[in-house]
């Protein structure tokens, strides 16, 4: 589940940026995006704590170091991207 949330966070994010680019309202595709990319690190958080549930400690050991780095990244990603839009809009008003 979090790898279909994670890809349709990716493809609302983009909405995002093509949005934004042809001069449209972008705010609900970013609001999409934003809340994809909350829900895909639930699913992911959920997915793992079933291994803790089952006592799998070594798939908990060996998928949790790279995962959390990943989705730190990744989410930090998708922040920046989702709100870059704010910020070439008021950094265009300015100019004007």
């Amino acid at each position: 589940m979090w790898m279909v949330l994670g890809l349709l966070a990716i493809g609302a994010t983009l909405v995002n940026l093509y949005t934004f680019s042809v001069g449209k309202d972008y705010k609900l595709p970013m609001a999409i995006a934003l809340s994809l990319t909350a829900l895909t690190v639930c699913a992911d958080y959920s997915y793992l704590s079933v291994w803790v549930e089952a006592e799998d400690w070594s798939a908990l050991a060996d998928v949790i170091p790279g995962m959390g780095r990943a989705l730190w990244v990744l989410t930090s990603i998708s922040i920046i991207l989702n709100l870059l839009p704010i910020f070439l809009e008021r950094m265009q008003n300015r100019h004007e």
